[in-house]
């Protein structure tokens, strides 16, 4: 839920595709809906006068040069409409963030993801709610492996809240394990207050 700097693609097969600028709007609302708000309310403390969240999310995936970019971004269409997406990319061999510095709520995630330096993380997988329960979730998190293994990492790699406990048996089926958690910083923006989990899992095989 972070944003940092590398980037990835990868051959796709129909109903995926690599993201293109043009789909900036539909892939910072999945970002918000993947990070339950969260990407919302930081977006909105960036905000200059008139401008909604949105749009600041707009412009920050509309970037070239960061992990946080349409270039990282997987989009899964139905009947021509972007209805799924998944934002990934390989996280660096060193991070010196300082986690003092970061809003309270962003804390416990970035430290979590510190602890898979290298992996392929998933930052963020959501679909629109009228395209849910067709099978796109699935897709993505396959085409993960492709990926991953396109970018020279040994292991994928996301967060989930431990409350959310549709997205957890979901990425169980897929072959993720809960490797670390972190107590939550409750916070209006999103409903959750129990644990951040960190899942992963190798890329072979």
């Amino acid at each position: 839920m972070r944003e940092t700097d590398e980037r990835g693609t990868g051959g796709l097969q129909q109903p995926l595709r690599q993201a293109t600028k043009a789909d900036g709007r539909a892939v910072a609302e999945l970002i918000d809906l993947a990070g339950h708000g969260i990407p919302g309310y930081l977006w909105s403390r960036s905000a200059k006068a008139g401008q909604s969240p949105i749009e600041v999310g707009v412009e920050r995936v509309s970037r070239e040069d960061a992990n946080f970019s349409y270039r990282n971004a997987v989009v899964a269409e139905v009947d021509g409409r972007v209805a799924a997406m998944m934002l990934a990319y390989r996280l660096p061999e060193q991070d010196d963030v300082d986690l003092d510095e970061l809003p309270d709520l962003l804390r416990p995630l970035v430290e979590l993801e510190l602890k898979v330096p290298g992996s392929f993380y998933i930052n963020a997988l959501a679909a629109y709610p009228e395209y849910r329960g067709l099978g796109l979730g699935t897709r993505l998190l396959e085409a993960a492996h492709t990926l991953a293994s396109e970018a020279g990492c040994e292991e994928l790699s996301l967060e989930v809240f431990d409350q959310n406990e549709g997205a957890v048996r979901l990425y169980e089926r897929h072959g993720y394990r809960a490797v670390a958690r972190l107590p939550v910083v409750p916070h209006p923006s999103y409903p959750y207050d129990g644990d951040v989990v960190l899942m992963a899992q190798s890329v072979s095989p």
